[in-house]
């Protein structure tokens, strides 16, 4: 199963916003304010506005909405073979989405940014029939460094914060992720607790997930 979620993400984010506003040059397709995925597997409202600055990027399997001030959402669906199938029946499900984190999503974090880390997990058992939150934190990895402010003179910033929602339907494993803007934006002025800001990213990852129309994808799509 291949692994490349978050390289293709990263080059996705660095070079390709010259054409993300050429909808003819998505996989997926855009109607009015709605984004289909190109695997058929959904469709989202979407969050950025193209009209005001919003960037829409996207893989077979990942959209990217950004704007240059506080929203950076990644969706990705990715189908699970037989081996995944096998892994999800032998380990159960909150195992399962810890593993498919820490296998599948996580190592591309770290190839990206250096002494990356997971911060925390938490499994909701109600939430799409079981959902995993996991909470990371990227040195050098916002999306959101041209806002930064009160820098000191070393030119560092906070690590990069983001929640991550995974959860699974018809035969998909979902991932959805979200940077936390304010640790970046808000510089020396910033004084959320950890759990705020876990708190402010639940809110928005299941914002999120509220706008998003799941579809059982067609018989050999």
């Amino acid at each position: 199963m291949s692994r490349r979620f978050y390289p293709l993400l990263g080059l996705i984010l660095w070079a390709a916003t010259a054409v993300a506003q050429d909808f003819s040059a998505l996989h997926g397709r855009v109607e009015g304010n709605t984004y289909h995925a190109a695997n058929g597997t959904y469709a989202v409202t979407m969050p950025v506005l193209p009209e005001l600055g919003g960037i829409i990027s996207d893989t077979p399997s990942v959209v990217v909405f950004r704007d240059q001030f506080n929203v950076h959402v990644s969706i990705g669906s990715f189908a699970q073979d037989a081996s995944q199938r096998w892994e999800l029946s032998t380990r159960g499900l909150r195992d399962y989405l810890q593993y498919y984190f820490v296998n599948f999503v996580f190592p591309d974090f770290q190839q990206l940014f250096e002494g990356s880390r997971i911060e925390s997990t938490r499994f909701e058992p109600e939430l799409m029939d079981g959902s995993l939150f996991v909470y990371t934190l990227l040195p050098k990895g916002t999306m959101f460094f041209h806002r930064r402010v009160n820098i000191d003179p070393a030119n560092t910033e906070p690590d990069a914060k983001r929640g991550n929602l995974l959860f699974i339907r018809h035969g998909h494993v979902f991932v959805i992720s979200i940077e936390l803007a304010e640790r970046v934006t808000e510089g020396r002025t910033y004084s959320l607790t950890v759990e705020q800001e876990d708190r402010i990213l639940r809110e928005r990852l299941e914002a999120t997930l509220e706008q998003l129309f799941i579809k059982r994808p067609a018989a050999g799509r």
